[in-house]
């Protein structure tokens, strides 16, 4: 009797979890459809109305994701990643720029996943530590400065999360302002250079650009980084 009720309970924590994540997903879809523009966030409008990224945030901490199903845990960390940046903001609103607070990335703690954890430990211990192999996480982890490639107006999603991926890094490497290329002298993003081994587990840097370009870079291209834009992804 004691298995049967162990199991029984087993299963309603299980649904309960899922839905949950459910609703967490369904409504971060709502919260970045209303509050994000042409790749820039709405602070303002958010910081006049933070309830419902409150509640979003709220749901949020109380899930916890197995690795098991990667998809779900992929899209929920990545997710709560841009959640947590805005929020972050918002606790300094106005700024210029992320880097204006102190420890913006590695000091402050945000509640999530059953953890308190920084947005470099988000990146870092749950995503690419995880899943060494998958680069395409640096172009859907949207740090609050313009260098980034933009932030999209819909949650990441379980079912859809390869096609965002996929969409998303080919939307950045085929962007001229993302990458530079005149004639043989090319200029690309800093994120090649402070995540270099994520970009050549498998190639060079130039080869992982060009699997994604539809206008190939000549091999021979000579590479350099252009300095990074950490202004503010803000909505004037």
């Amino acid at each position: 009797m004691k298995i049967v009720t162990f199991l029984f309970t087993l299963l309603v924590i299980n649904s309960m979890s899922a839905q949950s994540t459910d609703v967490f997903f369904t409504d971060a879809d709502v919260f970045f459809k209303e509050y994000i523009k042409n790749g820039r966030v709405d602070y303002a409008a958010v910081q006049s109305n933070p309830e419902s990224l409150d509640k979003l945030l709220a749901v949020a901490q109380t899930i916890k994701v197995s690795k098991t199903d990667a998809k779900t845990y992929q899209a929920f960390w990545i997710n709560a990643y841009n959640l947590s940046v805005i929020k972050g903001i918002l606790a300094k609103y106005p700024v210029k720029q992320p880097l204006s607070i102190k420890g913006f990335f590695d000091k402050q703690k945000h509640a999530v996943g059953g953890s308190s954890i920084t947005l470099n430990d988000i990146e870092n211990e749950k995503l690419r530590a995880v899943f060494p192999d998958e680069a395409r996480f640096h172009f859907v982890l949207v740090c609050a400065g313009l260098g980034c490639p933009p932030i999209i107006n819909e949650a990441y999603m379980p079912s859809k999360l390869e096609a965002q991926l996929q969409r998303q890094t080919k939307l950045a490497l085929n962007n001229p302002s993302f990458i530079r290329v005149k004639g043989k002298k090319v200029q690309i993003s800093q994120i090649f250079e402070w995540y270099n081994v994520d970009f050549t587990r498998s190639g060079s840097v130039l080869e992982f650009i060009n699997k994604y370009r539809d206008s190939k870079i000549d091999e021979t291209a000579k590479l350099s980084y252009y300095p990074y834009d950490w202004t503010l992804n803000d909505i004037k």
